[in-house]
């Protein structure tokens, strides 16, 4: 009862003060009251619990599974606002329970930060882990992926056998990880390029996970998809890409605005609480670019190992809208603006190909951050490929705490410094993007996480958009 009413408190004064959306305080305060919270709380959901974690694509992938829960008829418990510690996912419990400590809700869908899984697997014991990607980020707050794979690994092993792991089988690393598991495995992936993408076979600079985890020797690709993502195999001592069992095929990219796919989901993709039968679904998203098709075929490989029905997941992929500052649309003096979230050389790789993808000669604000939640170190920008932009970009107009690190990147990238301008003041930033708009194209804006919650928190105040916890 204390932990509850402390947490209500704590949300209410949030909310007030317009400090945050209390989706994290309260929370921390109520674990600090009954740290058995978010237990006592999780084994309430007549569903069970799923969890998803990964570099990229933890925010997007669970309000695609919410939204197919939902469209399924389930009560769902959900941190929508990305609060992916214990704390953010006892708070999302709170929000729905009462002051007895009773939750009202059928499913939780959790996101978690890739350092928190362990601590949110013991926890919560769920019935279903989703595994999306790894990739280099926050190198000062997690250290090199080969780390976090070791932490996921260990964790893994102790997973009783009842749970399932749905992973991404074109992630060397992770789906080297999810053997670890003993229980169920359900693999997910994509078959082709899109025709709009150009066909790779090895993997860009940036990539991460380009050596076989048994013998060393370098992976040998058919297929490069994103990153180090793909169809992968090691010549000496045989390690490959698992087969996928629910895939995603013909793929089309509609830019910013969408991509349409089949996503083929084999038997072995089935519950045990469902027919197993071979499915193949038609879809369209909202959501841009090929990491969210990834997402996609992520959220829907969950809902057919959860059981849940094929009518369902289509409708929950069509109506889905891009979670804040991912794929976002805003009006700005009669012009839309796109905001897309890019943290690290992975993910902005895949961003800056969208936008060209869309918009051939595009002008971007590119707001760049370095505070706890972005990383204190910003040397990615330059395993970035803002070559991409060179003779294509319109104009470029940076911001955000690293703005002049960013103006830097963007000379030696060979973009031309008459098209570059540096606006410390994101609010003159976005005026000063706006203005080199030519009429009737969009405007992409660019953002690490912190510079883009400032940057949305601005757009607040002039009543363009709601907080990112009321989404």
């Amino acid at each position: 009862m204390a932990a509850f009413l402390a947490a209500r408190a704590a949300a209410a004064g949030s909310r007030a003060l317009r400090v945050g959306g209390g989706t994290t305080l309260p929370g921390r305060l109520a674990m600090a009251l009954a740290p058995d919270l978010v237990p006592t709380l999780a084994r309430q959901l007549r569903r069970g619990v799923v969890l998803i974690s990964g570099t990229n694509g933890k925010t997007t992938t669970a309000r695609l599974l919410g939204g197919i829960a939902q469209a399924a008829g389930l009560r769902v418990v959900h941190n929508r606002a990305g609060a992916n510690l214990l704390s953010g996912i006892a708070a999302a419990l709170l929000a729905h329970a009462t002051a007895r400590g009773r939750v009202h809700g059928d499913l939780g869908v959790f996101e978690v930060d890739e350092a928190t899984l362990p601590a949110a697997l013991a926890a919560t014991e769920p019935r279903l882990v989703v595994l999306l990607n790894l990739f280099r980020d926050q190198l000062d707050r997690y250290g090199e992926i080969d780390l976090l794979a070791d932490r996921w690994r260990r964790a893994l092993a102790r997973l009783p056998r009842e749970a399932a792991v749905v992973y991404n089988a074109d992630d060397p690393l992770v789906a080297e990880v999810a053997q670890a598991h003993t229980g169920r495995r359900v693999a997910f992936g994509l078959d082709a390029l899109p025709e709009a993408l150009p066909s790779r076979q090895a993997p860009e600079h940036a990539a991460d996970s380009r050596y076989c985890y048994a013998c060393g020797r370098p992976y040998v690709y058919t297929l490069v998809t994103l990153g180090h993502m793909g169809h992968y195999a090691c010549t000496q001592c045989g390690t490959a890409r698992p087969a996928a069992d629910v895939r995603a095929v013909e793929v089309h990219l509609e830019g910013v605005d969408g991509a349409a796919f089949v996503v083929d989901a084999g038997p072995r993709g089935g519950s045990p609480d469902a027919p197993d039968a071979r499915a193949r679904l038609a879809v369209r998203t909202r959501l841009p670019g090929l990491y969210n098709v990834y997402d996609a075929t992520a959220a829907a490989a969950a809902a057919w190992a959860l059981g849940v029905d094929a009518t369902a997941v289509v409708r929950g992929l069509d109506e889905t809208a891009p979670a804040f500052g991912r794929g976002e649309r805003v009006v700005l003096e009669g012009r839309e603006a796109v905001m897309l979230l890019a943290k690290n050389p992975a993910g902005f790789n895949e961003v800056l190909r969208t936008v060209l993808l869309a918009d051939g000669a595009p002008v971007v604000l590119i707001a760049i951050n370095d505070l706890i939640a972005d990383g204190r170190d910003v040397s990615w920008l330059w395993d970035v490929d803002f070559e991409l932009l060179a003779d294509r970009v319109r104009a470029a107009v940076v911001t955000g705490l690293r703005g002049e690190e960013m103006a830097l990147r963007l000379k030696y990238a060979g973009v031309p410094p008459a098209r570059i301008t540096l606006e410390r003041d994101s609010a003159l930033a976005l005026t000063a993007a706006l203005r080199r708009l030519p009429a009737g194209r969009r405007l992409y804006i660019l953002p690490t996480y912190t510079a883009m919650l400032q940057l949305r928190a601005l757009l607040a105040r002039q009543g363009v958009v709601p907080g990112f916890w009321a989404q």
